[in-house]
């Protein structure tokens, strides 16, 4: 006999938060990476001093916050379509189990 795990909707919040500020992180530092290649390569063709500063106010931290809103709002939807579905399967596999019922777990 198998045992059924029915989903929680209070780890969703964690998930969602947690991969937004992973994956905002990760695009602030490419874009800091970036712009500062940038900057250096800008002062260096008008034989300037580069202005990293630059390279943080105004390319990595917009493109970061925008990643981050991208990602946010594109997590709550494929995690609230998960549970949906996670909670659909284990109905139906709670239903058909041999008795009409199989025993639950008290979840994840």
């Amino acid at each position: 006999m198998s045992t059924i795990r029915n989903p929680r909707w209070f780890w969703i919040p964690a998930r969602v938060l947690l991969f937004t500020f992973l994956c905002s992180l990760l695009a602030f530092a490419v874009s800091l990476l970036l712009g500062i290649l940038g900057v250096i390569v800008g002062a260096r063709l008008r034989s300037d001093t580069p202005n990293i500063t630059i390279a943080y106010r105004e390319i990595a931290l917009p493109a970061a916050l925008m990643v981050a809103g991208i990602v946010l709002v594109s997590t709550v939807f494929m995690e609230v379509r998960h549970y949906r579905q996670s909670k659909a399967l284990a109905e139906i596999a709670r239903s058909s189990s041999p008795g009409g019922y199989a025993k639950r777990s008290p979840g994840i």
